[in-house]
């Protein structure tokens, strides 16, 4: 459902306008007509034309597709302004793309407006609005002259620009002394409350109260104003750099309005951007849902500054992009590591970094179970640890400092020793790193850091004394100096920041620029000696003007004394001249402990021995020029000494265990504790657990590896100094390999003498022996030798067999356990190598296509040492290059081989070298060239069948396989006469096939195949029977000419005339067995005489026609019997029995003794009788083997049989069989001796 409204615009009297929403957000269509016809429709716009920001000059133009059956009109009007001018505004439409354009070429400021684009046919209009914001470049001094007049006549929406409330640099007025840089606050209300301490320390604010208070204020200030175009905001994500060298910044935010302008600026200056550009310019701006997403592309240092996102007139979001000056000295390496290894990237920078950003894949890594980031004390070495690596964990692996970043590729390899189906052991070694030694880069660039700072001092020395020793100008100018007056109290909660470069100002008064040299953290040593007053100058003091008034040329600042030691302070002034002093308001005096002196224009106060009374404000009054500096008293941390022992005992655990350690301390203000394991520090995250405690501090390292082991150090740091405390983590595991490669000392006949270096890594407790193990080359078995003491590294082997290779593998051992094996890399043969002397030349037996086959002699001389095999080469016409048919390792045991490995056509030689332990010895002499290819051949058929039957209507497929060279002709016949057509004739090497789709009757011939080449010809006949399961035979006729005897005939089956194979078969059934059996079989004639037809009895008969395919229904013939021919008897009075059949079982041939010889078949047989028909078993000593599968058993029609396929021994024994029904039970016995 859609809402209406009756509109009045744009439609004919009596018209009704319907407005509606339809697929593309933002537009509106008008429908002329409440009912559409069918196929037509109102205009639509599939693609909208786009906000565009551009720069004063450029190329501006908006595109549009619309739809609408008819076609519609489009046109193009603005809010503000006239569009048809044709050299500023120019329609174009596409035909084959359907694109309608908008163009503004060198697009002007007063173009800057909103826009409409209208499509409109005979049943409705579609409305889309898009704005254009322009840029402008430059200064026009006109249009700045004019401003004030059209201000004056309260035009005020012409002379008000969009304008960023942080101005930039070169419009920025002069702030006063103490006056905050706006900047601080449009951070603060973007910023998450963690970076507030960070923000107010860069900017100087210390009153965080009044900070809090102020922000409050400003942040509900501001949420009132975003309210009138954002519904919400939230998301804000601050600008970083991403893993592909592209800085963004990210925000959520749902528009009121969705059409509202988004401004961006850097530092005060609106960016130009373009959303349907965004890919192709250096900034965009890309929208998707509610996230907006600004990037900057190409990064250069100058794309430093403050980011703000402003939608309309109102701030939205601000993040400050700091671009650090780093650069990597020492790029991070690709790694190569093994399956639960770990893997190290490491990198050295140029100046020091507190953190660099890592990703693995795109993806940012941060501290945790499976990444360890790094920092060096000094700052300059950063390493990322890839824990137990898994084949999922490679790709690439970057880091960033900065807009620096290096990457480089990890690979991960299957573990090859691992068990199979099984998860290989976690590793103690890493992979990677540098391969240079960063320590000693590090330490140069901080010496070359130091220098640096060294010179920047020098200079500002020199400037200093320079501007001392000028003589003031005779007459200075009006302007000339810096005027002298009191110093100025600063707002609440400001301080002057750390970092503020000082202006030394010469006695001349002009102002001498002194270079600030660049604050680089240095290592703090133990114990750290603090200087003493004077430490560093600050000028928030009066300067003394050139004009010959009374200044203060140096004055105080903020030091930190050392209890117990001397501090001084020092003033300097432009003219001798007295001065007073003053601690926190009281004028102080010689004596006490304090020294006061003058020496000319210098000033200085001498505390003897610094006391906690000595704290406190100092002032130097000379007239009415002051200057002041805080004193400050305290001692550097320290540790009690039963602790310190305590600590600096080592910790020993094992490998998977947890380390602790805690060292307590007094409690201390200002007190900065660090740990730090082998010079790095240690933060806190993944497997470290750091606790900081006001009177003591605890470290926990969780799973411990091998490279977790090393010097733990606590360091406690405050203003006045530094102090620290060392101990060892030993962490015990196996050792690790011995070194190699394994060299050989000595090899004889009966000796090999072997050494190894000791492993670099001993496990943290040292190696008590090493174990030797031994393998044949060729063989799988390792046999273990022996194993000698740790401070022997080598090894003799007296039992070895002369001409024989042997490996040798290495274990060292420690308390802990094995380690991993050092191998030999090649064999290593007892006595010098022995080879063989050359075998006869190969002499080819047989050659086909596929197939040589050749044969040698074994070689006159084989210098002592056993032949194991031989080595085939062959080398193919017209080639120089041998190649091995079989390794020396698989050496042909026979003197003769088929090679199978060649090609058809092509000419070979051959040579065979002999084999023995030593190696492949001289080859032999080569054999003739011999051609790979058939020898000629009469045609020869192989395994035909000369008899098919196949049923008719089935396809029939002849295939006979010949051999023959060159290939014969094949020619294929039906009784002797050409085939028909309709058959296929499918010939392929080696083989011919016939086949008939569909098989009648007719088909059944003799088919004859013809073979016929250069060398001869054969011929083979095939019969082939196309023929179906036959007809039932005609009626049964009976007839006795003899007692006992009955002629049984029948009419044909219809078939008999169409198949000549065709024969019939009779079956009986009497009364008594009441079962068929087959009487008489395989009958060409029509007529059978059944015999032993008795009296009184039932006899029925069938007749049966059959062939190849099978039997036909069967032909019934009339009863035979107790029925037919009956003569009456006269009962005479006497009446008639009942006659009962039923019986007990009994033997009527019983079983026989039997001998057979061992794998010979037996055939064991006897005849039972009984009614009911009695069940028979077979027993073989009393158990039985009715259901044994070595013996088969049947029962047909009371003649029990068992067939044992090949006599065993243990077949020998008693037989019985017995047969049990309702009336009782039969058996009978026999023996089965089986002969050897």
């Amino acid at each position: 459902m859609f809402r209406r409204s009756v509109v009045t615009d744009g439609t004919a009297a009596g018209q009704v306008g319907i407005k509606k929403n339809l697929r593309s957000p933002g537009v509106m269509i008008t429908q002329f007509i409440e009912t559409l016809p069918e196929g037509k429709s109102h205009p639509d716009f599939t693609r909208k034309p786009i906000a565009l920001t551009i720069q004063e000059g450029k190329f501006a133009f908006f595109k549009a597709i619309v739809t609408g059956d008819p076609q519609p009109t489009v046109t193009w009007s603005r809010n503000n302004g006239d569009v048809s001018d044709t050299s500023r505004y120019q329609t174009k439409y596409d035909p084959n793309s359907n694109e309608h354009t908008f163009e503004m070429p060198n697009v002007k400021p007063d173009q800057a407006d909103t826009y409409k684009c209208f499509a409109t046919n005979e049943f409705g209009q579609a409305i889309v609005t898009v704005v254009l914001n322009v840029i402008e470049v430059g200064f026009k001094k006109n249009k700045v002259q004019q401003q004030p007049a059209e201000a004056v006549g309260g035009n005020f929406k012409t002379v008000l620009k969009r304008k960023s409330k942080i101005r930039p640099k070169a419009e920025q007025p002069e702030r006063k002394e103490g006056e905050i840089d706006p900047k601080f606050w449009e951070l603060l209300i973007s910023a998450e409350k963690k970076d507030y301490e960070r923000i107010c320390s860069e900017f100087g604010v210390t009153d965080f109260r009044w900070m809090l208070k102020k922000l409050n204020e400003m942040k509900k200030e501001r949420e009132e104003e975003q309210a009138a175009f954002v519904k919400n905001l939230s998301n804000l994500k601050p600008i970083e750099v991403n893993p592909d060298g592209i800085a963004s910044f990210e925000i959520d935010m749902d528009l009121i309005d969705p059409s509202s302008s988004i401004f961006i600026y850097k530092d005060g200056v609106m960016v130009p951007y373009t959303k349907e550009l965004g890919d192709q310019m250096k900034h965009s701006l890309k929208q998707v849902g509610r996230k907006y997403i600004f990037s900057v592309r190409d990064l250069m240092p100058d794309d430093a500054g403050l980011y703000q996102l402003d939608v309309g007139d109102v701030n939205m979001f601000s993040t400050d992009f700091k671009i650090p000056m780093v650069d990597f000295l020492v790029k991070i390496q690709e790694v190569k590591a093994i399956e639960r290894e770990d893997a190290v990237f490491e990198c050295v920078l140029s100046n020091p970094f507190s953190k660099i950003l890592w990703f693995g894949k795109n993806l940012p890594l941060e501290q945790g179970d499976k990444y360890d980031i790094q920092v060096s004390e000094d700052k300059l070495i950063h390493r990322l640890v890839v824990k137990d690596c898994m084949v999922v964990d490679k790709g690439i692996y970057s880091a960033c400092a900065g807009i620096k970043s290096c990457n480089a590729w990890l690979i991960v390899e299957a573990d090859k020793d691992a068990p199979k189906g099984k998860k290989s052991a976690r590793k103690t070694t890493r992979a990677g790193g540098s391969g240079v030694d960063l320590q000693k880069v590090a330490q140069e660039q901080q010496a070359k850091l130091e220098k640096d700072r060294e010179e920047r001092k020098e200079q500002i020395k020199v400037a200093k004394e320079a501007a001392a020793a000028a003589p003031p100008p005779e007459s200075p100018p009006a302007t000339a100096g810096v005027k002298t007056e009191a110093p100025k109290p600063k707002p609440k909660g400001v301080k002057e920041p750390a970092d503020s470069p000082v202006v030394e100002v010469a006695s001349t008064g002009q102002p001498v620029p002194v270079p600030v040299p660049v604050q680089v953290p240095v290592p703090v040593q133990v114990p750290v000696p603090v200087p003493e007053a004077g430490a560093r100058e600050r000028l928030d003091q009066p300067l003394a003007d050139a004009g010959g008034e009374p200044g203060i040329t140096c004055g105080l600042s903020d030091i930190y004394a050392l209890r117990g030691n001397p501090a001084e302070l020092s003033v300097k002034m432009n003219m001798d001249r007295d001065g007073s002093w003053f601690k926190d308001g009281e004028q102080l005096n010689s004596g006490a402990g304090v020294n006061i002196k003058k020496d000319g224009t210098s000033h200085k106060l001498t505390i003897q021995s610094c006391r906690d009374d000595d704290s406190g404000v100092y002032r130097f009054v000379s007239g009415d020029q002051n200057t002041q500096g805080k004193v400050t008293v305290g001692d550097v941390p320290e540790f009690d000494p039963d602790d310190l022992h305590k600590f600096s005992k080592p910790v020993i655990i094992r490998v998977g265990q947890n380390a602790a350690f805690k060292m307590p301390f007094p409690p201390q203000e200002s007190l900065v504790v660090s740990w730090f394991r082998d010079g790095t520090e240690i933060k806190d995250g993944g497997g470290v657990k750091i606790v900081r405690e006001p009177n003591h501090s605890r470290l926990l390292l969780r799973d411990c590896l091998r490279t977790d082991a090393g010097e733990i150090k606590i360091q406690l740091k405050n203003p006045f100094g530094a102090v620290e405390a060392t101990s060892q983590l030993i962490v015990l595991d196996r050792p690790g390999p011995p070194e190699g490669p394994v060299e050989t000392v000595e090899t004889t006949s009966s000796i090999i003498e072997i050494k190894w270096n000791p492993p670099k890594d001993d496990g943290g407790s040292a190696v008590t022996n090493y174990i030797i193990e031994r393998q044949q080359a060729g063989q799988n078995l390792w046999t273990k030798l022996g194993d000698v003491s740790a401070d022997k590294t080598s090894f003799r082997d007296r039992n070895v067999t002369h001409g024989k290779k042997y490996n040798y593998r290495i274990y060292a051992e420690n308390p802990e356990g094995l380690s991993d094996t050092l191998e030999t890399t090649d064999s290593i043969m007892a006595g010098i190598m022995i080879l063989s002397g050359p075998p006869g030349a190969p002499k080819v037996v047989s050659a086909t296509k596929s197939c040589i086959k050749l044969t040698w002699s074994p070689p006159e001389d084989d210098r002592g040492v056993p032949i194991i095999g031989y080595q085939l080469e062959k080398r193919k016409k017209d080639t120089n290059q041998w190649i091995a048919l079989n390794a020396v390792k698989e050496p042909i045991e026979d003197v003769n081989y088929a090679v199978k490995d060649i090609t058809e056509g092509a000419e070979y030689e051959f040579r065979v070298s002999a084999i023995n332990e030593s190696g492949s010895g001289d080859p032999s002499p080569p054999s003739e060239m011999v051609c790979a290819k058939n020898p000629n051949m009469r045609p020869c058929f192989k395994d035909p069948e000369d008899f098919i039957v196949v049923r008719a209507g089935n396809s029939v497929r002849i295939k006979i396989c010949y051999e023959a060279e060159p290939p014969p002709q094949i020619t294929w016949l039906k009784d002797d006469e050409p085939i028909s057509p309709w058959f296929h004739i499918v010939n392929t090497e080696g083989m011919s096939q016939l086949v008939i789709p569909s098989s009648k009757r007719s088909d059944s011939a003799i088919y004859t195949i013809k073979a016929k080449n250069s060398v001869g010809e054969a011929s083979f006949d095939i019969e082939v029977r196309v023929t179906d399961e036959p007809k039932t035979p005609g009626p049964v006729e009976l007839e006795q000419t003899v007692q006992g005897k009955v002629v049984i005939s029948w009419a044909p089956s219809p078939d008999e005339e169409l198949d000549d194979r065709l024969y019939y078969m009779v079956s009986q059934r009497d009364s008594n067995t009441r079962m068929w059996k087959t009487v008489a079989d395989r009958l060409f004639t029509k007529t059978y005489t059944a015999i032993n037809i008795l009296p009184g009895i039932e006899y029925h008969f069938r007749v049966y026609a059959k062939n190849d395919m099978g039997l036909s229904d069967p032909s019934q013939s009339p009863t035979w019997g107790v029925n037919n021919n009956r003569v009456p008897i006269s009962s005479n009075g006497v009446n008639s029995t009942n006659v009962c059949f039923e019986r007990p079982p009994s033997i009527l041939v019983p079983l026989k003794v039997h001998t057979p010889p061992k794998g010979y078949q037996l055939y064991m047989t006897c005849a039972v009788r009984g009614c009911p028909t009695p069940t028979v078993s077979w027993y073989l000593n009393d158990v039985c083997i009715n259901f044994d599968n070595n013996y088969y058993i049947t029962n047909s029609f009371g003649v029990c049989s068992m067939f044992i396929l090949r006599v065993r021994q243990q077949d020998s024994g008693n037989y019985k069989v017995v047969a049990v029904n309702s009336l009782g039970k039969a058996e009978c016995s026999t023996k089965l001796i089986v002969k050897d």
